[in-house]
């Protein structure tokens, strides 16, 4: 290959290059947490989604179909619990993380986590204080009064709460260390 400046400088082989093609660590390690981070929020999407239907669409079934049609049984479908409305509001957490992450938003990611903290994990460690009565009897006697199409309606509603507390945890933990990363960047472009 022919330079446009003419021959190749005396002394180099053109492998000096290589130093000026790597990307910055905290560079990567940014773009590997935002996906990291929005790979947890489709799941919690997921989850929410699951949430929202099974209360609207679920305690409007059950009242119409159970106590006016006679179609379907009270073992059929469980009527919701109280932790389950109020965290219908962890979409709010969500929402700010998605707004942060296309422009390295730090006041979103801020809000996102906090609001993580009140509306996604409060709820959830609530409706397991909720539950631990009927768990308890469950575990006890064997007894269940709610079902889910057939399951125990508190061994399910654990198990959402058992995978949505990993999923938020993992949201937090993430979103703590993409924000060093972001103060990281911030503080170098200020020393310049």
């Amino acid at each position: 290959m022919a330079s446009r400046a003419g021959p190749r400088a005396a002394g180099t082989d053109g492998s000096d290059y290589q130093h000026r093609e790597r990307v910055a660590s905290h560079y990567q390690m940014s773009v590997s947490l935002k996906s990291e981070i929005r790979k947890l929020n489709i799941v919690h999407l997921l989850i929410w989604v699951l949430m929202a239907a099974q209360l609207n669409v679920f305690s409007f079934l059950s009242q119409v179909t159970v106590s006016q049609l006679n179609l379907v049984s009270h073992k059929v479908v469980a009527s919701p619990y109280q932790w389950e409305y109020p965290y219908l509001l962890s979409i709010i957490p969500t929402v700010f993380s998605f707004l942060a992450l296309p422009r390295n938003n730090i006041s979103y990611l801020v809000i996102s986590m906090i609001s993580a903290g009140l509306f996604c994990v409060a709820p959830l460690i609530y409706g397991s204080m909720e539950m631990f009565p009927v768990a308890q009897q469950l575990y006890r006697h064997g007894k269940a009064y709610r079902f889910i199409f057939g399951f125990s309606a508190v061994s399910v509603m654990y198990l959402v709460i058992v995978i949505a507390v990993q999923v938020h945890g993992w949201q937090i933990y993430y979103s703590k260390k993409l924000l060093d990363q972001w103060f990281t960047t911030t503080q170098e472009k200020k020393k310049k």
